[in-house]
């Protein structure tokens, strides 16, 4: 199945790597603030980073269960990165 590509400002994908590399933000997350699956998420991380550092990120998230909401054995809270919001445009 072909993902549909949506375009996306610099801004935008810089944060949605941040909080793909976030441990405690799930994919479900990146899918409520930006309309895309994790399939999207894991294309946008390939084509914007190194590929070692691709690999190491799919190797970080690979089985992690705080990446899905489903496999959580904990309640959802609120947690602000302690960069976020010093993003430039």
């Amino acid at each position: 199945m072909k993902l549909k590509k949506i375009k996306f400002s610099k801004t935008d994908i810089e944060r949605i790597i941040e909080m793909a590399w976030e441990d405690r933000t799930s994919f479900d997350a990146i899918e409520n603030q930006f309309s895309i699956k994790e399939d999207q998420v894991k294309e946008i991380m390939r084509s914007n980073l190194k590929r070692k550092s691709y690999k190491l990120w799919r190797e970080r998230v690979k089985g992690r269960v705080t990446k899905h909401l489903k496999k959580r054995s904990f309640k959802v809270g609120r947690h602000k990165s302690s960069n976020q919001g010093k993003i430039k445009n």
